[in-house]
């Protein structure tokens, strides 16, 4: 295997799997609601046009995870790679007309991502592993959605998983979350 690369591969274009996804350098992208929200509408849009079926996700400043899965006739990677993709130029956009105190700091850390990639991209959001893990088995099933929920509270952003917005944990309460979910996995 090359350097950063990871065995961690989508095997079954249509399988069930457990994603995460980070930002290159653990950059806090996503601290602001103007930021988060690109990754919503850009999750949504994916499932409205591209044949994504989110079953739960958490986004946190620097990274999601995600249970996913594509539907029939399409690839779950393609998605991927489209979404992150389609955020990565959403945010550039965002960064290079609005004020943000982070501004130069974090293209500065995009732009040098991007020149180290073997892609030659300019700048470079995600890194270029999604971490898929293949869900097989409920109990591992439950095991992850239970993690996803779990994350902002073990990061001490909120005392109930449903109190964070950013999340499917209000969905598996009765309320509407950010993204259109769906409930059941098999």
């Amino acid at each position: 295997m090359g350097k950063g690369t990871t065995s961690y591969r989508i095997k079954d274009e249509n399988g069930l799997y457990f994603l995460t996804c980070a930002t290159v350098e653990w950059i806090d992208v996503f601290t602001k609601p103007r930021y988060k929200n690109i990754f919503t509408d850009s999750v949504n849009y994916c499932i409205e046009n591209k044949g994504l079926t989110v079953f739960g996700w958490v986004l946190m400043t620097n990274h999601f995870h995600m249970i996913a899965k594509a539907q029939e006739g399409y690839k779950l990677s393609g998605i991927l790679r489209d979404m992150k993709k389609h955020i990565t130029k959403q945010i550039l956009s965002m960064l290079k007309e609005e004020s943000d105190s982070r501004k130069e700091w974090i293209l500065k850390e995009m732009r040098a991502a991007g020149e180290r990639n073997s892609k030659e991209q300019k700048y470079q959001l995600w890194r270029n592993d999604n971490h898929p893990i293949q869900l097989l088995k409920s109990k591992t099933i439950e095991q992850k959605l239970n993690y996803i929920h779990a994350n902002p509270v073990k990061e001490g952003i909120v005392s109930k998983p449903e109190d964070y917005i950013y999340c499917s944990a209000q969905d598996y309460i009765g309320l509407e979350g950010r993204i259109n979910i769906e409930l059941s996995m098999i």
